[in-house]
């Protein structure tokens, strides 16, 4: 698949009267590096919003003052402190089951404080849990909490907050742990634009501490197709929740 085929669906899609919502999240921004420079630029250059998820345990001021530089992107909650609490041989999770749920709760209502008031101007209420996992007693929890979204991976399910997930993860993290093949990418997004059963929005998940030139090359002609095709338009999480 190449991006001649993401744009031959796109305009199919034109054609037929619908049109396509894309999102941007990307995963783990903590402070002001060269790649998320590099991020925000590109972002820029295609008029594309993003959502960063933001760890709050490792954050502050830094990250506050660069993003005021920054007004199309904006900030969710990325658990606590990411680290994984899960067993040896269980898949890793901070926000599962193997922690008293008082001791959880009171973490992420502290992370949803430090970066509300640290970005009150582009905090969006959404979590996003750490590793794509989150326990359903846990998920209960959020309108208490203040949170309005949750954000995953995959197919939307039933919550008790507004769902807004990634659909197409851009790393390979079982393999190279770089960027995954534009081809196998361009793939996933389409048939995910053809699927006649689901919502038209479409996540993109991005991980910019770990892009490798793969991985940049395909947000690149991603946005290139997509920014002003008629067929599809980014959104911001803001905008997508209705917030």
């Amino acid at each position: 698949m190449t991006e001649n085929d993401l744009r031959l669906a796109l305009d199919k899609l034109a054609d037929n009267g619908r049109r396509v919502d894309f999102w941007l999240r990307d995963d783990d921004a903590v402070e002001p590096t060269e790649q998320l420079a590099k991020l925000a630029t590109m972002t820029d250059a295609f008029s594309v919003p993003a959502t960063l998820a933001v760890i709050p345990e490792m954050t502050g001021e830094d990250l506050a003052s660069y993003l005021e530089t920054q007004p199309h992107l904006d900030v969710a909650v990325h658990g606590w402190s990411h680290r994984s609490y899960a067993g040896a041989g269980e898949k890793k999770q901070e926000l599962g089951s193997h922690r008293p749920l008082p001791d959880i709760v009171s973490e992420l209502k502290a992370g949803f404080d430090k970066l509300a008031e640290l970005h009150a101007p582009r905090f969006v209420p959404m979590l996003v849990p750490p590793w794509n996992r989150i326990s359903q007693e846990l998920i209960e929890k959020l309108p208490e909490l203040g949170f309005a979204a949750l954000s995953t991976f995959g197919p939307e399910k039933t919550a008790p907050v507004a769902m807004l997930n990634s659909h197409v993860d851009i790393m390979d993290w079982h393999g190279t742990r770089g960027g995954r093949p534009a081809a196998d990418l361009i793939a996933e997004t389409i048939a995910l634009i053809e699927a006649p059963d689901r919502a038209p929005v479409i996540g993109v998940l991005g991980h910019h501490l770990v892009h490798d030139d793969s991985a940049w090359h395909f947000l690149d002609l991603l946005f290139g197709v997509t920014a002003d095709h008629p067929a599809c338009r980014w959104r911001s999480a803001r905008v997508l929740l209705g917030l």
